[in-house]
Parts: structure tokens; sequence; C-alpha cells
């Protein structure tokens, strides 16, 4: 039985082993990694791009949350693709693969942004989404964890893996990261306006 205490230190240990590359797998340290996604992030801002939010089960909750917090609290266009109706019916009429896909191709331009969330890495619809996003030209930041060389992590611009095992870990470690993001981006944001 793993008690609360521990459980608090296998998502603590998974935060601080984090490893961030860039696109051409070259590491950065974890301040860096964050750093250059608020960068992404105050341009998307200033540009009046917007910044999509991808994953399945509990990281498709990630994604709305977040999206919803990015537009809310830190003022700039943000938005999940998991409505159940347009889900279904491009997984249904196409295929469950280009669930995140086909929108992309409907509503992203050039200069937006994609994050992926996705606990192994390797959810065909993720990696698909994120050919996707290079065909139309989108920087993509992804966040992933179990296997180091999962697939999504040597295809973004910036990736931030957690290298744990289990998906509460590495769920709760991406929760932790997302917010940690946003609220240092929030708080860049306040630092320029005052």
């Amino acid at each position: 039985m793993i008690l609360f205490s521990k459980y608090v230190k296998l998502v603590a240990l998974s935060l601080q082993k984090m490893q961030v590359t860039d696109y051409k797998g070259c590491q950065l340290n974890q301040e860096e990694g964050l750093f250059r996604w608020c960068e992404i992030t105050r341009k998307v801002k200033e540009s009046n791009a917007t910044m999509y939010m991808v994953g399945n089960g509990a990281s498709a909750a990630m994604a709305s949350h977040m999206a919803v917090d990015a537009s809310k609290n830190a003022g700039f266009r943000s938005m999940a693709f998991n409505d159940a109706a347009f889900m279904t019916a491009v997984s249904n009429d196409i295929s469950y693969k280009e669930c995140f896909a086909v929108p992309l191709r409907r509503f992203a331009n050039p200069g937006d942004v994609l994050v992926t969330i996705s606990s192994s890495g390797n959810s065909p619809n993720v990696i698909r989404a994120i050919e996707t996003s290079r065909e139309i030209d989108l920087k993509v930041i992804t966040l992933s964890g179990m296997q180091p060389d999962n697939s999504s992590r040597k295809k973004g611009d910036l990736n931030f893996y957690i290298p744990a095992s289990t998906y509460g870990i590495v769920e709760a470690s991406h929760q932790v990261l997302l917010h940690c993001w946003l609220d240092l981006f929030v708080d860049s944001q306040n630092d320029v306006t005052e």
C-alpha cells in the first residue's frame, strides 16, 4: 500500500527528474524549457494566434481545463478539441486517429501552437495531430511520460517528459507542470504591466 506522503514524494521526484528537449533532441534544463514555453505563449498572445490543446481521457480533461484557464486568466486564445459531437462524428465517419487532425486542418493557421498531453506519448490520434500541425506550420509542445523512447517526445519544438511508469504519477505531474507554465506566464505578464 502506498501512503499519501510516499505518493506525494513520487510526484515530486518525477517532476524533479523531468527531462526537457527541443526539436533537435538537445537537452534543456527545466527552467529554460519553461521559459521557452512562456516565450512561445507570449508570441501567441501578441499575434492573436491560438493555442490548441489535445489529449485522451484524463489528458483531455486537462486540455479543456488549461484551455479555459489560458483564455480566462491569461487572456489569449486557446481551445481544446474534445467536443463530444465533433470527436464522435470524425471518429465514426473518418477514423479516431484523425479526431484531432481534422479540426486542426479546419481551424488552425500558421503561427498557432499545438500542446499535446499524452501519458504514453504514443496515442495514434496525438501523433497524427502533431504530424498535421507540422504540415500547417504550427509550433508543437509535447507532454509525455512512461517510456523514454515514446513517439511524441521526439516530435515537438519543446518536449516535456516525465520519467514515471504509472498513469497516476504521470498525469498528476502533467497537471502540476501545466499549472506551473500558466502561472509563470501570467506572472511574467503582470511584471511587464507593473
